[in-house]
């Protein structure tokens, strides 16, 4: 009983710590750790190499097992197939260098190759040596790459649609295929089930059977029906095809993690609807897949690593290996890029967690390797998922929107600006507060949330001096109308190309329109909206949406000057509402021809919009 009693209280232990983990992320702003790498850095503090207060126990080590299961299934189901029939898609694209993009697929299938070879190379240098009993082994824990980490921040860095970054993705993806694959038939080779590596030919026929059984029931109606409301059957059919191919992976000798994996390709092949998607990623990193990561960090004994000599000449040396490895074949690049595009791309690619845990594990269990080697391989892969997101951040700069990077200048901080100026993307628009020192800000946080430069006063001359009018954009939102106009007047005589300034009196409002200045009126926008949300509420809807909002892009790439819209390539999920085209408004249509200098408004989600603005904004020439 009382056992029991421990075993309930270490559950709700580490149920505590996987809730507090992304809390304290956030509050800290530690953005650049991956929140399952702090899950197995709070593990080490709350088990054997810190305070020690969890028990390894039935209820933790039943949930563990399932959530490593269900890791790998995701680790499955985020595989995008359509990446391997891209790389045509791309081959005459330009690169800023001038050069023309290089064939994904053969480039990441080339470097892999090289990839594999190397890893092999070390592996026999670390068996010489000493270090390791198994080529084969160390062989997959080098040559692997953390998709569940490449990814994010390849999305972060906005070049997942890029040449360069579909590169990295099909790298990542394929390295994950075939450790997956070759893991499985490791475990064939040397455990229990010697010999019974054409068992597993068993597992993969399964898969293919659920594949196409799954195909055929995929888009009948009554399957549509059932997975409303409480029967969810597509949910249930999911985690039906997790146990019956993890069953079949223990039965034919396999790891039940091969069979797991094995789920989240088919899953993925079948192009399962985002929402289920979305329900899948919410139970799994939600409950289980925490729980397993803060077990890892758990189970980790730090003291007795450094207790072993080989063991502290391992841990660098293997550090080391992994850089050699990806660093070497992203050599292949620099034909195409520069220097610092090949770095960052050898840098992240260096990034590993789940499978060399995956890897880890099943040696230990299977008495390949030794309970310190195995923590000294989860810990050098917890080192890699910290340090490569953090030095690609640093090697990798995009230049094509540092040089569309619009910078804005606010005079007047106050309760009009401040929303303004957080939601603006920074990657678009550099913004500078301005505020005098006298007035008072509204927002009694505003001066630690904002970097807010103060003036002397807001005499125009003065604000010449402090660079003010160098800008792209500039909004005049004081208090006072009258200083608004003076102003918005100076920086349009003064060569801004545009000027915003607030007014609420229609005299002031012409005399501003006259010379080219933009103008805004509280009054008169709050009336505007409130009539609208009486009229037509959809329309506020989509101006106030954060999902559906709309987004100006310019046409500045000459690929597309005189296309008809009809004819346009991009497909994703975004919708044409106006165009403008110096002072004319037109309503697109398909004979509509896109010329170069119109500005696109369009709605739609955040990605493909972003997608769009690369196609459109960020032209090789400009």
């Amino acid at each position: 009983m009382e056992h029991s009693s421990a075993s309930v209280t270490s559950l709700v232990i580490v149920i505590l710590a996987a809730f507090i983990t992304p809390i304290i992320l956030h509050r800290f702003r530690l953005k650049t750790i991956p929140v399952v790498v702090a899950e197995i850095i709070v593990g080490l503090l709350i088990g054997k190499s810190g305070l020690d207060v969890v028990e390894e126990g039935m209820w933790l080590e039943t949930l563990s097992t399932l959530g490593f299961i269900f890791l790998m299934f995701l680790s499955g189901l985020e595989i995008d197939f359509s990446a391997f029939v891209g790389g045509k898609k791309r081959d005459k694209e330009k690169l800023p260098s001038g050069k023309t993009a290089p064939n994904t697929l053969a480039v990441a299938g080339s470097m892999f190759l090289f990839i594999l070879t190397l890893s092999l190379g070390l592996s026999y240098i670390f068996d010489l040596a000493g270090l390791i009993d198994n080529v084969f082994l160390m062989t997959l824990i080098i040559s692997t790459i953390s998709l569940g980490v490449v990814v994010p921040t390849l999305k972060d860095a906005q070049m997942l649609k890029s040449n360069i970054g579909q590169i990295v993705l099909l790298v990542t993806v394929i390295a994950d295929l075939s450790t997956m694959i070759l893991l499985a038939v490791f475990v064939s080779l040397y455990g229990e089930g010697h010999g019974s590596m054409w068992l597993l030919l068993i597992l993969f026929a399964a898969g293919i059977l659920i594949y196409f059984v799954g195909k055929h029931f995929q888009n009948r109606s009554f399957v549509e029906t059932m997975s409303q409301g409480t029967i969810q059957i597509d949910t249930r059919a999911v985690f039906a095809i997790i146990m019956v191919l993890v069953g079949i992976s223990e039965t034919v000798g396999a790891e039940n993690i091969l069979g797991a994996f094995l789920a989240g390709v088919v899953v993925a092949l079948l192009s399962p609807n985002r929402e289920m998607v979305e329900r899948l990623d919410s139970f799994g990193y939600g409950f289980l897949i925490p729980i397993f990561f803060v077990m890892v960090g758990v189970g980790i004994d730090i003291p007795s690593l450094f207790q072993d000599p080989k063991i502290l000449v391992l841990m660098p040396l293997l550090f080391l290996a992994l850089v050699v490895a990806k660093m070497l074949p992203a050599l292949i690049m620099k034909r195409w890029y520069s220097w610092r595009e090949v770095f960052a791309t050898g840098s992240i690619l260096t990034a590993k967690l789940s499978l060399v845990i995956a890897a880890a594990t099943i040696g230990e269990k299977m008495g390949v390797i030794s309970p310190e080697v195995s923590g000294a391989l989860i810990l050098v892969s917890v080192l890699s998922c910290l340090v490569a997101p953090v030095v690609f951040k640093k090697l990798y700069q995009n230049e094509e929107e540092v040089e569309y990077q619009q910078t804005v200048a606010f005079i007047g901080s106050n309760r009009m600006t401040l929303p303004v100026v957080r939601e603006l993307d920074p990657k678009l628009y550099e913004t500078h507060l301005y505020h005098t020192k006298v007035d008072k800000i509204d927002d009694k946080i505003s001066s630690s949330c904002f970097e807010i430069n103060e003036v002397e006063s807001y005499d125009t001359e003065q604000l010449a001096e402090y660079g003010v009018f160098d800008v792209d954009l500039l909004v005049a939102s004081t208090g006072d109308e009258k200083l608004n106009a003076d102003i918005a007047m100076y920086a349009k005589e003064h060569g801004v190309a545009r000027v915003i300034s607030r007014s609420e009196s229609p005299d002031l409002d012409q005399q501003l329109k006259a010379h080219g200045i933009e103008v805004f009126s509280v009054f008169l926008s709050s009336k505007a909206l409130l009539k609208a949300l009486i009229v037509a509420p959809s329309v506020v809807n989509i101006l106030t949406n954060q999902e559906s909002q709309l987004y100006q892009i310019n046409m500045n790439n000459s690929e597309y000057d005189g296309m008809y819209l009809r004819n346009f390539p991009f497909t994703g999920d975004v919708i044409m509402v106006r165009i403008f085209r110096g002072k004319d408004s037109i309503v697109p249509h398909g004979d509509t021809e896109l010329l170069l200098g119109d500005r696109l408004v369009v709605t739609g989600s955040t990605e493909y919009v972003d997608e769009l603005r690369m196609d459109l904004e960020f032209c090789d020439w400009c």
